[in-house]
């Protein structure tokens, strides 16, 4: 069934930019028609895909005559199913997509313009979601995707080591931040003040640099601005954490965070809410009431600037179910759906009216990301992003083992940048 965006024109995994030029050249093939009857087809992806089908009878049961296939893909291979699914012309009526995915399907012109669909609906609105989240659905102020859970990154921090050396709060700046470091190493020289995983986790570097303002890529995102003055303080100011030895540089001699976190060997964590859980289950009793989360501290005081991140849910651009679609997408929208699949899954809730349930309200570890959600931002919109996040990772991890100065490292992955983003400037300058 056709809908009102019929007539509008339009992760995870590195490396995908390669065979964008090949699908590119299939796209002519995707979208052509295909039929199910009154089936309409949604992968979900991990676990959201196994608890997401739980959801479906009551639709179902709303709906009489609209059937929903849901199909799990494991996250490891969903990115990748994907993209043979559209080179094959066999792309689900919906899907869910992790927001830093959506440029790449958006230029694949493989889904629908959500904004007719959404002028019309009784039940959504943009003010229903964060706007930093909602903002990662937008590609030239065009939206794609609905969000359906957001997560982001918070300070996990001990509370009882914080207290044992004057700080009854967590940072709340920069300066902070370096002061209590410094203090629990002068308490405890043979521990850390901050555990960052540099080994495979590019966020908290470019979290700071988000906070300096740096927009990570100059000249319409066909070039990499890590060497601008933004980035730079904040490169600089991650350093410090190493060089004054307030972090461990070799992480993987770390090989349990839930017990090192647990036995002092560090006192503050950045990392995201599929950990609220984990720190529940796996620290012991007796530090159940030691542990807390916070907002990210800001450069000159307040709450800092954090990643925008989730999963939304995309209609298929070539459907013939997209009534029934959209249909589905305000019901997984609703808050009570959003809550009960939050009681399934863990997944935060995007919509702001589910924060509002006891199940939430009650849950003292959620409060900071509810704070922080209202403080995030989407990076750079390009279908490259992933496989620039991970050039950064690898020359912030080089600078803080002194392989590099950081004029030098950041320097060196502008370069890299720039070859990644070649074909980009090529596309941009054709335009």
């Amino acid at each position: 069934m056709q809908g009102p965006g019929d007539e509008t024109p339009r992760v995870r995994r590195r490396g995908a930019v390669t065979v964008l030029a090949v699908l590119l050249a299939a796209a002519v093939h995707s979208c052509g028609p295909r039929g199910s009857g009154d089936v309409v087809t949604f992968w979900a992806f991990g676990v959201e895909g196994e608890h997401v089908a739980k959801l479906i009878p009551e639709f179902e049961r709303r709906n009489p005559g609209i059937r929903v296939h849901v199909q799990m893909i494991p996250w490891n291979a969903a990115h990748e199913k994907l993209l043979t699914a559209f080179a094959g012309g066999s792309l689900p009526d919906m899907w869910q997509l992790g927001n830093t995915w959506i440029p790449e399907f958006t230029t694949l012109n493989a889904i629908e313009d959500l904004g007719p669909w959404l002028a019309r609906s009784r039940t959504l609105r943009p003010s229903c979601y964060f706007p930093g989240i909602w903002d990662t659905n937008l590609m030239d102020s065009v939206l794609f995707g609905i969000p359906w859970y957001v997560d982001t990154r918070v300070l996990f921090y001990r509370s009882d080591l914080l207290a044992a050396v004057g700080y009854a709060a967590p940072p709340k700046s920069w300066d902070e931040w370096f002061d209590v470091c410094a203090r629990l190493k002068r308490a405890h020289p043979d521990r850390y003040g901050v555990f960052f995983s540099t080994n495979n986790e590019w966020a908290p570097p470019v979290i700071m640099g988000l906070q300096e303002h740096s927009p990570l890529l100059k000249e319409r995102n066909t070039r990499g601005d890590f060497s601008g003055p933004e980035f730079v303080r904040a490169t600089q100011a991650f350093d410090r954490f190493f060089t004054n030895a307030w972090a461990p540089v070799k992480t993987t001699q770390i090989v349990n965070v839930f017990q090192a976190f647990a036995e002092g060997y560090f006192a503050m964590y950045i990392t995201g809410p599929w950990n609220i859980g984990e720190f529940s289950r796996r620290l012991p009793d007796s530090l159940q009431d030691r542990w807390m989360t916070a907002p990210l501290p800001g450069p000159d005081g307040g709450i800092g600037l954090s990643t925008a991140g989730g999963s939304s849910l995309v209609m298929f651009r070539g459907s013939h179910h997209k009534e029934e679609v959209w249909k589905l997408i305000e019901f997984l929208s609703e808050p009570a759906e959003q809550l009960e699949f939050y009681r399934l899954t863990g997944n935060l809730p995007a919509r702001r009216e589910a924060w509002g349930d006891s199940a939430l309200a009650s849950n003292r570890y959620a409060a900071a990301f509810f704070t922080q959600f209202e403080h995030v931002v989407a990076t750079p919109k390009v279908p490259e992003w992933e496989q620039i996040a991970q050039k950064a990772r690898e020359y912030i991890e080089l600078i803080t083992m002194d392989q590099y100065t950081v004029g030098e490292g950041l320097a060196a992955l502008d370069r890299e940048v720039d070859i990644i983003l070649a074909k980009r400037r090529w596309l941009v300058r054709g335009e």
